[in-house]
């Protein structure tokens, strides 16, 4: 089988190569395609070095799969012309409430895999990707009303560019130098910025209303959400405080014992110090981490709890492999 992925020299096209080979998934040829500026450059993958091709004029009928992970603009302009020759898997949020295109998240919905018209599975955000693994399993027991959302995002999660900003807003503050920001609205070195991506007419950003939309999507579309998303100066993992409402009464340790037995996820709980998980620790992991289960006192049938993923693995890389495991299964 042939494997192509689009945006091959990405943060996130990184990572679905290094998914691809730990998985050891079965591939005769693997084309990596990116800008004409890295065309002819080289990748490595398992032992041998690829180079990369211009996707301006890549042949999409090479491949049975095509990953997409080079923006919302390319994706609108060539996901369609791939889609003609491939199945294609994107990862930006250009598809992703298209009713004909499926937007999934294998552990969750799998079977809207069935529903493909367009030749086209979309990736959801990365937020909402290791959001939807948490409540699946605990919305089947219990059904869930309402979820308050507040997201604590690493700079992985904007890029190349502002993972570095980070590094250098960081010297410069450690310097008492003068900080100026590029890629953020606000000095993001040793600060929390309660803003990513634009801001609809209704005062929430768009991070946030794709979480929402995204969510009701995949799960339920009778589930209210709302959501708050910061970004913060850590370089990979995104964390979330969850407030969950539900009809049915729980106990923690139902709860404790449905998440922890779902797959991709793994409670790691203790009460007393470091006894939960930080986004240092989720990088490099495929699970989704939960932490701080405890009820809300102020609320009936109603739990808090904080979650952390490598959103570069579960939010993108390692989601999209698994969506084309799943496809295959499938199909």
């Amino acid at each position: 089988m042939n494997i192509a992925i689009v945006g091959a020299t990405g943060n996130v096209g990184r990572k679905i190569i290094e998914v691809l080979e730990k998985k050891n998934f079965s591939i005769d040829n693997l084309y990596l395609v990116a800008s004409s500026k890295s065309a002819g450059s080289k990748l490595k993958f398992k032992s041998q070095e690829i180079e990369i091709e211009a996707l301006e004029s890549f042949d999409f009928s090479k491949a049975k799969i095509t990953f997409f992970s080079a923006g919302g603009k390319i994706s609108e302009k060539y996901v369609p012309l791939a889609a003609k020759h491939s199945v294609v898997i994107d990862n930006s949020s250009y598809f992703r409430m298209d009713p004909d295109v499926p937007l999934i998240v294998p552990q969750v919905n799998s079977d809207d895999l069935k529903n493909m018209n367009k030749n086209i599975i979309a990736n959801p955000n990365c937020s909402t990707a290791q959001l939807v693994i948490i409540l699946k399993p605990l919305h089947d027991l219990f059904n869930i009303k309402r979820v308050v959302i507040s997201t604590y995002q690493s700079t992985s999660g904007a890029g190349k560019a502002p993972m570095d900003e980070l590094v250098e807003q960081t010297k410069l503050s450690l310097e008492n130098k003068k900080i100026s920001s590029k890629n953020f609205t606000k000095q993001i070195a040793f600060n929390a910025i309660p803003h990513i991506d634009a801001f609809d007419n209704d005062g929430y950003t768009k991070e946030e209303l794709k979480m929402i939309k995204e969510t009701k999507k995949i799960l339920d579309d009778s589930i209210k959400l709302t959501a708050t998303c910061v970004r913060i100066p850590v370089m990979i993992s995104h964390a979330e405080s969850l407030n969950i409402e539900f009809e049915k009464s729980f106990t923690l340790e139902k709860i404790t014992q449905a998440l922890d037995n779902a797959e991709g996820c793994k409670v790691i709980d203790e009460r007393k110090d470091g006894g939960y998980i930080t986004p240092v620790e989720a990088e490099g992991k495929n699970e989704t981490f939960i932490s701080r289960i405890r009820k809300d006192n102020s609320s009936k049938n109603t739990v808090n709890l904080w979650c952390v993923s490598d959103n570069l693995l579960r939010g993108a890389a390692l989601n999209a492999v698994e969506i084309a495991e799943a496809y295959l299964k499938n199909k």
